[in-house]
């Protein structure tokens, strides 16, 4: 596909793939995009901000009043068996696993459908995350100079996914998409082995038996997925066994959310499932009993993986409910001018935000820098570097994990300053992006799309590429961006998506468009035929036609209105009709078929543009942006070659 190169590219807010990106094999697809997890992070951080202010008014209001609070005690007991913990701990020992259960999901989703899924994607944000957490370890101990503050270094080295998510989406369209997907790659990396650290380095008197119980417990957990046990109530009890067990260990437990979290596979439900599902409702359609009920539910339930199922129930809770809860019962601190000033020359104040504001960002632009150049190209970042420079930037944002190590290692002053340091990073961290960007923005539009996207190659999710000898093509063969449905003519989200191909689409005159059949058989079942007509159709050389006119009348697409269809178009109405007798083009609808399973497709309408699955609204704005990016993309990887 060539590429045009007359006039400057636009930018948006995401990037597409271009004929040079490396195509991979992807059988499973998420459901639910990376673009839902950062939606949800990011409106969650408005709500932990106001929980951070609520903690800071409290707490000068009434700082008894706001620890004598989080010190009550709350029980738990089972017999002769019984928890006792106050309310902070409670939180950041409690809750909080449920937060680290949606990291590792998150991270096990990275890996099997996000870009670590290709494992060669996976060195750079291993390495960019773990000198992101070593370098300002560094800085803290260099500043605090191996002084009685120096055993809090844990503190200065992991980036607040949320916060930072969350601090991006206010810089709006001057940040791409693929900006907040590099950042929560190396968060990811970042997390986890944030996790390590508190439980081997701020856990003190460690038992080893209860630890074997936690490791046995998650043995069972795991011959239990493999063996395709699915019963969330089962593990719901192994998780609470094996994070008691911790709790008695002495380690902290939450590392069981992490690590049930990692276990969890993520894939995309099946087509075969879909329409096993699909009969199970009809089943219960035809007899509505509560044993075909249950059989519905869990056919329905079944089809998704359990990373999916896990995602959606806990994502929201967390991000809206427990990670702000966190931020209320471990944010406050009493502000005055005298502590400010005092705190502020400290080494544990200084240590931390010198460590996220300025180790962050040398630590993630210099080791990508630093592969890039020794693999020759081959290791580098999906975006330019600005937008590498700017992921530096804001990862230097701190919160939760930070301020979870500083109360296992700080009280008293020290962990007032600690906690400074760390809100500090909130406000520097944010104000040094938004400065890489206004720049970056200042750059000729050429220089600043490569500055910002980069020339990397993409991961291709289309495993079959377009053939003009054999796909139903309209637009210019030379088109730089090419845009493919896989459609059904029943589908009524197809025929919505079709105001907005016509009005954008088809009036680009850069943009080629190519249908591609998947009727949904198990739920519209006039689809296969009216594919075949339009093969049909196809025939006597009236594809385009025929397309249009089945999806303005979705709803009448029996025998005789394609009969009648055929009339209209002035078709051959003898051959058309023996040509749906015979299912002459049956098979030609199967390849189409083929090839969505081959790429992960189970609903429509489903577009690739450029060869990248998008997951976009179908709306004439979004698409516009999609495009213009692609665009964008295609005219540097020109450039380049």
């Amino acid at each position: 596909m060539g590429a045009r190169t007359a006039g400057a590219p636009r930018l948006s807010d995401d990037g597409a793939m271009t004929d040079s990106s490396t195509r991979t094999p992807l059988t499973r697809r998420a459901a639910a995009p990376v673009r839902t997890f950062l939606r949800t992070e990011s409106g969650s951080a408005g709500v932990l901000v106001a929980a951070i202010v609520l903690a800071l008014l409290w707490s000068n209001v009434s700082v008894a009043g706001y620890e004598a609070f989080w010190h009550l005690q709350f029980s738990i007991r089972l017999g002769g068996f019984g928890i006792s913990q106050d309310l902070r701990t409670w939180v950041n020992s409690g809750l909080m696993t449920l937060f680290f259960l949606v990291v590792g999901l998150e991270a096990r989703r990275e890996v099997d459908l996000g870009d670590l899924r290709d494992r060669r994607r996976f060195v750079l944000p291993l390495a960019a995350g773990l000198l992101g957490m070593a370098i300002p370890v560094l800085i803290y101990l260099a500043i605090t100079l191996a002084g009685p503050a120096a055993h809090g270094w844990g503190v200065a080295m992991s980036t607040d996914t949320a916060l930072a998510l969350g601090m991006l989406s206010l810089l709006g369209r001057r940040v791409p998409d693929r900006v907040r997907v590099f950042l929560l790659t190396v968060a990811v990396v970042d997390d986890l082995v944030a996790l390590i650290v508190i439980a081997f380095a701020y856990s003190t008197d460690v038992r080893i038996m209860p630890i074997a119980i936690a490791v046995v417990v998650f043995g069972v957990l795991i011959a239990a997925l493999k063996f395709g046990v699915d019963r969330p109530a089962l593990y719901a009890l192994l998780g609470i066994v094996m994070w008691a067990a911790l709790l008695s260990s002495g380690v902290d437990p939450v590392v069981a959310g992490l690590a049930i979290g990692l276990t969890a596979s993520a894939y995309s439900p099946a087509r075969e499932n879909l329409e096993q599902a699909t009969g199970l409702f009809k089943l219960f359609r035809e007899q509505p009993t509560p044993e075909l009920a249950r059989d519905a539910t869990t056919g329905l339930t079944s089809t998704l993986s359990p990373n999916a199922r896990l995602q959606h129930f806990y994502l929201p809770w967390t991000s809206y409910l427990i990670v702000p809860l966190f931020g209320l019962a471990n944010a406050g601190i009493v502000i005055n001018g005298d502590f400010l000033v005092r705190a502020y020359t400290t080494p544990i104040t200084l240590g931390i935000l010198f460590g996220y504001v300025l180790g962050k960002p040398v630590a993630i632009l210099g080791m990508s820098w630093l592969l890039s150049r020794l693999s020759g190209g081959r290791i580098k970042p999906t975006v330019g570097w600005a937008s590498v420079a700017g992921t530096g930037t804001i990862a230097g944002i701190g919160f939760t994990v930070s301020l979870l190590i500083a109360t296992l290692a700080f009280s008293g002053p020290q962990l007032a300053e600690a906690k400074l340091g760390v809100l500090s990073t909130m406000i520097v961290a944010p104000l040094l992006t938004w400065v890489v960007f206004r720049i970056t923005a200042l750059l000729p539009e050429n220089r600043r799309a490569v500055a910002l996207l980069g020339d990397a190659e993409q991961l291709l999710d289309l495993l079959v590429p377009v053939d003009p000898d054999r796909d139903h093509i309209r637009g210019p063969a030379d088109a730089s961006v090419t845009v493919v449905e896989y459609g059904d003519f029943q589908c009524p989200y197809c025929g919505q998506a079709e105001v907005a191909v016509r009005e954008d689409l088809l009036v680009d005159d850069d943009v080629r468009y190519v249908w591609r059949h998947l009727p949904l058989t198990d739920v519209h079942p006039q689809a296969q035929l009216a594919a075949e007509a339009a093969e049909a159709a196809a025939a006597q050389g009236a594809f385009w036609p025929m397309h249009d006119l089945l999806l303005a009348r979705q709803d009448k697409l029996r025998i005789m209105d394609l009969m009648k269809y055929a009339e209209e178009q002035g078709l051959d109405k003898q051959r058309f009709h023996d040509d749906l007798k015979r299912h002459v083009h049956a098979a030609r609808v199967a390849q189409d078929l083929e090839s969505a399973d081959l790429s992960g497709i189970s609903g429509t309408p489903s577009f690739f543009i450029n060869g990248q699955r998008y997951y976009g609204a179908y709306d004439i704005e979004t698409l516009t942006v999609a495009i213009t990016t692609a665009r964008t993309r295609a005219i540097i990887t020109s450039l380049d070659g």
